[in-house]
């Protein structure tokens, strides 16, 4: 049986446990996840949305992605830090940021996305499985 994954905003006015293990763990680097990370990547862990429980009030802020899809980012309307995102074409799966967890160590990227966007100084593992853009699911 896994441990629970738990984690929360900076300020601790968002929470969130969810029970079971990630779907997938990945980098990505297309321009919205360095945006929103303020480096050159976002690091995030995605689950299946039923095994997730949340408190906290979060902002919504709607993103329209390279497949013309709409993802939705949120973020704490008290202290600013991103939390999780959600997809529309995706409803079953619930993505946190690696940083908000409570123990990031927990993390274990399995792939690097959208390489395409990368910049050079933006070093990450080179034995992960790498991708210009999205891959299929």
């Amino acid at each position: 049986m896994s441990q629970t994954y738990t984690g929360g905003c900076a300020c601790g006015a968002i929470r969130y446990e969810i029970a079971g293990e990630p779907i997938f763990q990945g980098d990505c680097q297309c321009r919205d996840c360095q945006r929103m990370s303020g480096t050159g990547h976002g690091s995030y862990l995605t689950f299946a949305r039923g095994g997730v429980a949340q408190s906290g009030q979060a902002t919504p802020r709607d993103i329209v992605g390279d497949s013309g899809n709409v993802k939705t980012a949120a973020f704490c309307p008290t202290c600013g830090s991103p939390v999780f995102m959600t997809f529309a074409a995706m409803p079953d799966i619930f993505t946190v940021h690696a940083a908000s967890l409570d123990d990031p160590g927990r993390y274990q990227p399995q792939a690097v996305t959208y390489t395409l966007r990368g910049h050079a100084w933006d070093r990450l593992d080179p034995a992960l499985q790498m991708f210009d853009k999205m891959p299929p699911m």
